[in-house]
């Protein structure tokens, strides 16, 4: 039972009790992926029944982190069983406890605020943002924002930081800088994407072809018919082509 309620894994040749930044990160992307659909949902189409679900796994699958045992954790499970094939990463479990910490806190928060008081708004659009910011930088970056913050509240207590940022010395490799070419090149890129967008954003929609073409908004549909094509229908998209459509 006392090993139930403990907070990271003993390895042998490590001082402190790590976690697995593999199983972290994998578990991470998991969450970020629901909560994209979640928040895709109510953004575009005023449907909260699957952010109210979102928020209520957050809430549970990070308390059962903290204070129970990561290695329970329905996302940590399925980021142990995806990366089983790859070595461990082993980083220090204190600071990964804080940053979880923060969010169940903000997971919490949006249990009272969209849950129980039933608001939207600035407040829930800043918590679902903040939440989604969190995961993107941990499962796509391994950057953990939290695990910044502890090490800037108490200098130098971190251990084994992800990425070893912990120990990068001053004088960073070669690999890790950039360049004024590569700089010119991002510049160059943005440049690109923004003269290209009123182009595609002035093209006619894309019509379908083929068997079913009338149900998806194929020519074959009368062009004076606001009926919502039955893939934006699928989607949960409907009211929105109508609306765009001018019906």
């Amino acid at each position: 039972m006392a090993r139930m309620f403990e907070f990271g894994e003993v390895v042998e040749g490590y001082p402190i009790r790590v976690v697995n930044e593999r199983e972290a990160r994998a578990g991470a992307g998991i969450l970020l992926l629901f909560g994209l659909i979640a928040f895709s949902q109510a953004f575009l189409n005023g449907s909260f029944t699957m952010t109210r679900m979102v928020i209520l796994v957050f809430a549970a699958d990070f308390a059962i982190r903290v204070l129970i045992n990561p290695r329970f954790a329905p996302s940590l499970i399925l980021g142990r069983y995806a990366v089983r094939k790859q070595a461990p990463d082993y980083v220090g479990a204190t600071q990964k406890r804080f940053a979880w910490g923060l969010g169940l806190a903000i997971a919490l928060l949006m249990i009272v605020w969209n849950l129980l008081l039933n608001q939207a708004g600035p407040v829930a659009l800043l918590g679902c943002v903040t939440c989604i910011l969190l995961l993107f930088f941990e499962s796509s970056f391994g950057i953990c924002v939290g695990c910044a913050i502890y090490n800037w509240i108490w200098p130098g207590q971190a251990q084994l930081c992800p990425g070893g940022v912990c120990d990068m010395p001053a004088a960073r490799p070669a690999i890790t800088r950039l360049g004024w070419a590569q700089g010119a090149t991002l510049l160059a890129t943005v440049a690109a994407i923004a003269m290209t967008a009123p182009f595609v954003a002035g093209m006619q929609g894309p019509r379908y072809f083929g068997p079913g073409a009338a149900a998806m908004g194929g020519p074959n549909q009368a062009e004076d018919d606001c009926t919502a094509p039955a893939i934006a229908r699928f989607i949960g998209m409907g009211a929105r082509w109508r609306e765009r459509n001018g019906c």
